[in-house]
Formats: structure tokens, C-alpha cells, sequence
């Protein structure tokens, strides 16, 4: 596993949307990575992605929290199961065109 940290001052500076929007990047890339069985790049995928929705929920005051730890929820099992979920990633699609 590797040690990938964001910059957390940085992230901060991101609406919510280009925050969503990147973690939407790095579930796609971990998603793809399953759907290839390419276990090591969808393991770094996944720990980007874990970073980025932490940094989120950090950085966000309380505002979109429950559902932001809900789409955390869902793309860790989904990752576990090595099921790619479809309908999470049309969920981030909308903050990539939103931003």
C-alpha cells in the first residue's frame, strides 16, 4: 500500500464540486482497475480515493458530510466486493460537468 497524502491546505481551496469531482477520478480509476483485475493499481486508486473523501469530509464543515460518507461507504464495498458500481460512478460524473 502506498503513502499518498493530498495537500490538505491546497484541497481546501477547491469548491465542492472540483473536490467531488476528483474523487470521482480516482473511483473511476479504481473501478477501471478492477474491471481490468489489476489489483495493485486499483489498490492505489483506492487509498487516493479514501484520502480525497477524508480530506472532503475535513474540509467541509458539516455540510454535505452524511452524504459524502455515504458515497465513501458505497465505493469501499463496492471495492471489496470487486464490483465497479455503476450508479456511484454517474453520481460523480454530474460534479466533473458541475465544475
Amino acid at each position: 500500500m502506498n503513502n499518498y497524502q493530498i495537500d490538505r491546505t491546497k484541497w481546501a481551496k477547491l469548491t465542492i464540486f472540483q473536490q467531488m469531482a476528483n474523487i470521482g477520478a480516482e473511483v473511476g480509476r479504481t473501478f477501471n482497475a478492477i474491471r481490468q483485475k489489476d489489483e495493485t493499481r486499483a489498490e492505489n486508486a483506492m487509498v487516493r480515493a479514501l484520502d480525497l473523501f477524508d480530506a472532503t469530509v475535513e474540509n467541509n464543515g458539516f455540510v454535505r458530510n452524511k452524504e459524502i460518507l455515504r458515497a465513501k461507504e458505497q465505493f469501499l464495498s463496492a471495492y471489496v466486493d470487486k464490483q465497479p458500481d455503476e450508479g456511484l460512478e454517474k453520481y460523480f460524473t454530474q460534479f466533473a460537468f458541475a465544475r
